[in-house]
């Protein structure tokens, strides 16, 4: 790394630290009366304007993340990237707005900023940034959720991202790296680089069945392909607004069942699922004249599936409680999911760890989390490296660390070490066709903020 790149670096990170620094200042008063240090948003009630909203059955929101991250050693290249996006978000409880008990209008919309790390530094598969995608400002979701007998059940209609609601893990969503988000199977196999997931969603309807305070039964339909481009077009450009409602491709179809229950005590979250998708997905290894897509005699067209499909496990179980303090607790967590080879990238992904909440005397809403994830690159996939003449691809692994601070209710500061083990499964380096990409080691830090 040169030494204007690492002191470029050093006055990022040293910037981040001062605003971290800022929120231990001493609190000043605010016309609304309310110490700034303690209130939940940054801009606090804005002269009771949230409180006349609110009553009004409205609440708006606006939250930024900013992401400077590192690449230290190994990859592509070393240096520092940073990337950020705002979400605008806008919900109307229709009770209070217009008399209609149990229903929800919610708006929301992305501004993306800055450069992400992974293409130009790290060429991995498992992301390192959970922000990370095309910039842009887009329309993300808008939808209305509509509650009937008593809760029981509720019915979503609108343009939706499956990321928010399916796949999810309480204690994984922790952490920086993209896959603790929406995981690698569904990143890589769907349209698009993921499907209707963030920055991109889909028109869709899903229905929530809670038959009791235990268990609850999610299943939707969705488009899946935002973009609507070939499945390897690039989606975000081809709807770079958020507003194309796309209908004319295949269909995603999933569906989770959820359990809530104890164990020895503590509490905990099991869920096995799986997606559908009815589009066509090429094949990893062949063309359709029957010669491999390596061969040069080959037409260059994979056999198209007509079909795929992924099943899914996910946990989230708190193994310890402390006696003295009630905040501070122990939680294990994981996901795995699996698909099948002839037309998917990634056959098997896994990420879980550990999670411990109020680590450090007097910090009971800070989180200290370690994270192992690993994709797995499909055989067929490995058996057209092999045909090329290059090394076939494996199992990348990662190893995340992170320190969640929260230093006010509107502000998180988050350290975060990630290391990438045989990057992109053991692609080459592409500075060096010799050998492949080494290990790489990155760090940074993230800041949340609440306005």
């Amino acid at each position: 790394m040169g030494k204007s790149n690492k002191v470029w670096i050093l006055r990022r990170l040293s910037a981040a630290a001062l605003a971290a620094a800022l929120a231990t200042a001493p609190a000043c008063a605010q016309s609304d009366n309310s110490n700034i240090w303690q209130r939940p948003e940054l801009l606090g009630n804005i002269g009771g304007l949230r409180t006349a909203l609110g009553n009004a059955g409205i609440t708006f929101g606006l939250n930024d993340s900013e992401n400077l991250l590192a690449n230290l050693s190994g990859g592509v290249k070393t240096g520092a990237t940073m990337q950020g996006v705002t979400t605008m978000s806008l919900d109307v409880d229709t009770a209070k707005a217009v008399g209609l008990p149990g229903g929800k209008l919610h708006i929301s919309a992305l501004q993306i900023h800055g450069q992400p790390l992974s293409p130009a530094y790290l060429d991995n598969l498992q992301t390192a940034n959970g922000n990370e995608s095309e910039n842009a400002t887009r329309l993300w979701e808008l939808w209305y959720d509509q509650s009937f007998a008593k809760g029981m059940f509720d019915l979503k209609i609108g343009q939706q991202s499956v990321d928010n609601e399916f796949i999810d893990s309480k204690y994984s969503a922790l952490f920086v790296n993209t896959m603790a988000g929406w995981p690698l199977v569904p990143s890589a196999d769907l349209y698009g680089g993921g499907g209707p997931a963030y920055p991109l969603s889909s028109l869709g309807v899903r229905g929530r069945f809670k038959p009791n305070g235990n268990t609850a039964i999610l299943a939707g339909v969705f488009d899946d392909n935002p973009g609507g481009g070939s499945f390897g077009s690039n989606a975000q450009a081809l709807d770079a607004a958020g507003g194309k409602f796309n209908l004319n491709t295949g269909a995603l179809w999933i569906a989770e069942l959820q359990y809530a229950t104890t164990l020895f005590g503590l509490p905990g979250t099991y869920k096995i699922g799986g997606w559908y998708d009815s589009g066509f997905f090429p094949d990893q290894l062949y063309s359709t004249d029957g010669l491999t897509l390596a061969n040069p005699a080959s037409n260059g067209n994979p056999v198209m599936h007509r079909g795929n499909y992924s099943l899914y496990g996910v946990v989230d179980q708190t193994v310890w409680q402390s006696s003295t303090n009630n905040a501070r607790n122990v939680n294990v967590f994981g996901r795995i999911m699996g698909a099948p080879a002839d037309e998917n990238l990634i056959t098997l992904f896994f990420n879980g760890g550990v999670t411990m909440a109020a680590p450090l005397p007097g910090r009971n809403n800070d989180q200290l989390g370690l994270d192992f994830g690993i994709g797995k690159v499909s055989s067929r996939a490995a058996s057209l490296d092999r045909a090329a003449g290059m090394p076939p691809r494996g199992a990348e692994e990662l190893v995340e660390l992170t320190y969640q601070a929260q230093l006010a209710p509107w502000l998180v500061v988050q350290p975060d070490m990630q290391y990438v083990i045989n990057p992109g499964g053991g692609v080459l380096d592409p500075n060096d066709t010799t050998h492949n990409l080494r290990n790489e080691f990155v760090a940074g830090i993230r800041v949340v903020a609440s306005f």
